[in-house]
Protein backbone atom coordinates (compact mmCIF):
# COMPACT_ATOMS: atom_id res chain seq x y z
CA UNK A 1 0.00 0.00 0.00
CA UNK A 2 1.13 3.34 -0.63
CA UNK A 3 0.13 7.13 -0.23
CA UNK A 4 0.94 9.80 -2.44
CA UNK A 5 0.93 13.92 -1.48
CA UNK A 6 2.81 16.79 -2.02
CA UNK A 7 4.00 17.23 1.69
CA UNK A 8 3.75 15.65 4.93
CA UNK A 9 2.81 17.85 8.32
CA UNK A 10 4.27 16.38 11.17
CA UNK A 11 3.14 16.51 14.94
CA UNK A 12 6.31 16.99 17.09
CA UNK A 13 5.40 15.06 20.22
CA UNK A 14 4.72 11.62 20.38
CA UNK A 15 5.49 11.12 16.84
CA UNK A 16 9.17 12.26 16.21
CA UNK A 17 9.91 13.11 19.80
CA UNK A 18 9.14 11.33 22.96
CA UNK A 19 9.04 13.96 25.53
CA UNK A 20 6.58 11.88 27.52
CA UNK A 21 8.47 11.38 31.07
CA UNK A 22 9.00 15.58 30.97
CA UNK A 23 5.48 15.92 29.98
CA UNK A 24 4.14 13.88 32.56
CA UNK A 25 6.76 15.19 35.48
CA UNK A 26 5.43 19.16 34.79
CA UNK A 27 1.89 18.59 34.15
CA UNK A 28 1.35 15.91 37.46
CA UNK A 29 3.56 18.80 39.61
CA UNK A 30 0.87 21.81 38.38
CA UNK A 31 -1.97 19.76 38.83
CA UNK A 32 -1.66 18.36 42.27
CA UNK A 33 -0.69 22.21 42.93
CA UNK A 34 -4.11 23.01 42.26
CA UNK A 35 -5.86 20.17 43.42
CA UNK A 36 -6.72 18.69 40.26
CA UNK A 37 -6.64 14.50 39.60
CA UNK A 38 -2.69 14.67 37.71
CA UNK A 39 -3.90 11.84 35.30
CA UNK A 40 -6.47 13.60 33.75
CA UNK A 41 -4.80 16.86 33.84
CA UNK A 42 -1.41 14.81 31.99
CA UNK A 43 -4.15 13.24 29.32
CA UNK A 44 -6.09 16.22 28.84
CA UNK A 45 -2.93 18.17 27.99
CA UNK A 46 -1.10 15.93 25.63
CA UNK A 47 -1.36 17.67 21.71
CA UNK A 48 -2.66 20.93 22.48
CA UNK A 49 -1.36 24.39 23.84
CA UNK A 50 -0.93 24.71 27.64
CA UNK A 51 -3.28 27.72 27.48
CA UNK A 52 -6.48 25.40 26.11
CA UNK A 53 -5.55 23.03 29.33
CA UNK A 54 -4.95 25.87 31.85
CA UNK A 55 -7.91 27.88 30.96
CA UNK A 56 -9.93 24.70 31.32
CA UNK A 57 -9.05 23.59 34.58
CA UNK A 58 -8.26 27.07 35.93
CA UNK A 59 -10.81 29.50 34.24
CA UNK A 60 -11.13 32.55 36.75
CA UNK A 61 -6.95 32.28 37.30
CA UNK A 62 -4.05 34.23 35.83
CA UNK A 63 -4.05 32.49 32.51
CA UNK A 64 -0.76 34.70 31.26
CA UNK A 65 1.14 33.85 34.52
CA UNK A 66 0.02 30.06 34.88
CA UNK A 67 0.91 29.35 30.96
CA UNK A 68 4.36 30.94 31.80
CA UNK A 69 5.07 28.92 34.11
CA UNK A 70 4.16 25.33 32.58
CA UNK A 71 6.28 26.88 29.95
CA UNK A 72 9.45 27.55 32.25
CA UNK A 73 8.81 24.39 33.80
CA UNK A 74 8.92 22.46 30.55
CA UNK A 75 11.67 23.95 29.12
CA UNK A 76 13.56 23.72 32.37
CA UNK A 77 12.99 19.81 32.16
CA UNK A 78 14.30 18.11 28.98
CA UNK A 79 15.42 14.88 30.41
CA UNK A 80 14.35 11.89 28.44
CA UNK A 81 13.48 13.68 25.41
CA UNK A 82 15.04 11.61 22.52
CA UNK A 83 14.07 11.00 19.26
CA UNK A 84 11.47 8.52 18.12
CA UNK A 85 12.16 5.48 16.20
CA UNK A 86 12.74 5.82 12.29
CA UNK A 87 11.95 9.65 12.95
CA UNK A 88 15.41 11.37 12.04
CA UNK A 89 15.63 8.66 9.33
CA UNK A 90 12.26 9.36 7.64
CA UNK A 91 13.09 13.10 7.66
CA UNK A 92 16.24 12.52 6.28
CA UNK A 93 14.20 11.05 3.36
CA UNK A 94 11.90 13.55 2.46
CA UNK A 95 12.84 16.76 0.65
CA UNK A 96 13.34 19.51 2.89
CA UNK A 97 10.96 22.11 1.59
CA UNK A 98 7.91 19.17 1.59
CA UNK A 99 8.11 18.90 5.25
CA UNK A 100 7.52 20.88 8.40
CA UNK A 101 6.28 20.63 12.09
CA UNK A 102 3.02 21.58 13.45
CA UNK A 103 3.29 21.25 17.48
CA UNK A 104 0.80 22.76 19.93
CA UNK A 105 4.24 23.63 21.88
CA UNK A 106 5.42 27.26 21.80
CA UNK A 107 8.60 28.10 19.86
CA UNK A 108 10.92 28.07 22.50
CA UNK A 109 9.80 24.52 23.82
CA UNK A 110 9.64 23.10 20.62
CA UNK A 111 13.47 24.17 19.38
CA UNK A 112 14.37 22.61 22.79
CA UNK A 113 13.25 19.10 22.57
CA UNK A 114 14.27 19.15 18.81
CA UNK A 115 17.67 19.99 19.75
CA UNK A 116 17.53 17.43 22.65
CA UNK A 117 16.55 14.96 20.05
CA UNK A 118 18.96 15.95 17.53
CA UNK A 119 16.55 16.63 15.10
CA UNK A 120 16.75 18.91 12.32
CA UNK A 121 14.46 22.37 12.49
CA UNK A 122 12.59 23.21 9.73
CA UNK A 123 12.18 26.16 8.58
CA UNK A 124 8.82 26.62 8.51
CA UNK A 125 8.06 25.04 11.70
CA UNK A 126 4.87 25.91 12.75
CA UNK A 127 4.11 26.55 16.71
CA UNK A 128 1.45 28.07 19.42
CA UNK A 129 2.46 31.29 19.05
CA UNK A 130 1.85 31.40 15.02
CA UNK A 131 -1.65 30.73 15.26
CA UNK A 132 -4.81 31.90 17.40
CA UNK A 133 -6.48 28.52 17.44
CA UNK A 134 -4.86 25.44 18.30
CA UNK A 135 -5.64 21.48 18.11
CA UNK A 136 -8.38 20.78 17.48
CA UNK A 137 -9.11 23.60 15.44
CA UNK A 138 -7.47 23.26 12.05
CA UNK A 139 -6.01 26.12 11.71
CA UNK A 140 -2.33 25.29 12.41
CA UNK A 141 -2.70 22.55 9.77
CA UNK A 142 -3.77 24.79 7.27
CA UNK A 143 -1.74 27.07 7.97
CA UNK A 144 1.80 24.89 7.58
CA UNK A 145 0.35 23.77 4.38
CA UNK A 146 -0.18 26.60 3.09
CA UNK A 147 3.58 28.08 4.22
CA UNK A 148 4.48 25.12 2.27
CA UNK A 149 2.53 26.25 -0.68
CA UNK A 150 -0.15 22.85 -0.84
CA UNK A 151 -3.43 22.47 0.18
CA UNK A 152 -3.90 20.68 3.53
CA UNK A 153 -5.85 18.36 1.24
CA UNK A 154 -2.87 17.63 -0.19
CA UNK A 155 -0.77 16.76 2.67
CA UNK A 156 -0.45 14.27 5.13
CA UNK A 157 -0.65 14.62 8.59
CA UNK A 158 1.12 12.79 11.32
CA UNK A 159 -0.32 12.35 14.69
CA UNK A 160 -0.66 10.72 18.09
CA UNK A 161 -3.10 12.20 19.85
CA UNK A 162 -6.72 12.61 19.08
CA UNK A 163 -6.91 16.51 19.23
CA UNK A 164 -4.38 16.94 16.50
CA UNK A 165 -5.79 13.77 14.50
CA UNK A 166 -9.37 16.22 14.54
CA UNK A 167 -7.29 19.03 13.15
CA UNK A 168 -5.75 17.41 10.29
CA UNK A 169 -9.58 15.79 9.15
CA UNK A 170 -11.00 19.19 9.50
CA UNK A 171 -8.25 20.90 8.07
CA UNK A 172 -8.88 18.19 4.71
CA UNK A 173 -5.99 16.22 5.03
CA UNK A 174 -5.64 12.42 5.39
CA UNK A 175 -3.75 11.31 8.84
CA UNK A 176 -1.08 8.65 9.74
CA UNK A 177 -1.85 7.96 13.10
CA UNK A 178 0.62 6.47 15.49
CA UNK A 179 0.30 4.28 18.57
CA UNK A 180 2.44 6.27 20.98
CA UNK A 181 -0.06 8.00 22.93
CA UNK A 182 -3.70 6.75 22.55
CA UNK A 183 -5.17 3.33 21.93
CA UNK A 184 -6.41 2.43 18.38
CA UNK A 185 -9.55 3.06 19.70
CA UNK A 186 -9.62 6.72 20.16
CA UNK A 187 -7.18 7.53 17.10
CA UNK A 188 -9.87 5.47 15.01
CA UNK A 189 -12.57 7.16 16.63
CA UNK A 190 -10.90 10.84 15.79
CA UNK A 191 -10.57 9.69 12.22
CA UNK A 192 -7.26 8.90 11.60
CA UNK A 193 -6.79 7.01 7.99
CA UNK A 194 -4.12 4.92 8.67
CA UNK A 195 -3.00 3.39 12.14
CA UNK A 196 1.35 2.51 12.93
CA UNK A 197 3.74 1.81 15.17
CA UNK A 198 5.50 5.03 13.97
CA UNK A 199 7.66 6.72 11.74
CA UNK A 200 9.67 3.32 11.46
CA UNK A 201 7.10 2.06 9.77
CA UNK A 202 7.38 4.31 6.97
CA UNK A 203 9.20 4.47 3.90
CA UNK A 204 9.50 7.38 1.06
CA UNK A 205 9.96 5.49 -2.31
CA UNK A 206 11.53 7.32 -5.03
CA UNK A 207 8.73 8.89 -7.47
CA UNK A 208 8.67 9.67 -10.96
CA UNK A 209 7.33 13.09 -10.80
CA UNK A 210 9.36 15.65 -8.84
CA UNK A 211 5.80 16.97 -7.35
CA UNK A 212 4.82 14.28 -5.44
CA UNK A 213 5.98 12.32 -2.38
CA UNK A 214 5.30 8.52 -2.12
CA UNK A 215 4.84 7.01 1.56
CA UNK A 216 4.92 3.28 1.52
CA UNK A 217 4.50 0.93 4.77
CA UNK A 218 6.96 -1.15 5.70
CA UNK A 219 5.13 -4.29 6.78
CA UNK A 220 2.32 -3.87 3.88
CA UNK A 221 -1.24 -2.76 5.37
CA UNK A 222 -1.04 -1.55 8.84
CA UNK A 223 -2.56 -3.35 11.54
CA UNK A 224 -5.79 -1.35 12.87
CA UNK A 225 -6.16 0.09 9.77
CA UNK A 226 -9.01 2.08 8.67
CA UNK A 227 -9.40 4.11 4.39
CA UNK A 228 -9.95 7.44 4.21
Amino acid sequence: MEITCSAVLFDLDGVLVDSTPAVARVWTGWALEHGLIPAEVVKRAHGRPSLSTIREYLPGADLEFENSEVERRELADLEGVVVLPGARELLSSLPPARWTIVTSCTRPLAEARIRAAALPTPERLVSADDITRGKPDPEPYLKAAKLLGFLAEDCVVMEDAPAGILAGRAAGAPVIAVRTTAADQELAAAGASWIVDGCNSIAVIPASSATAIRLGFKDGLPRGTSRP
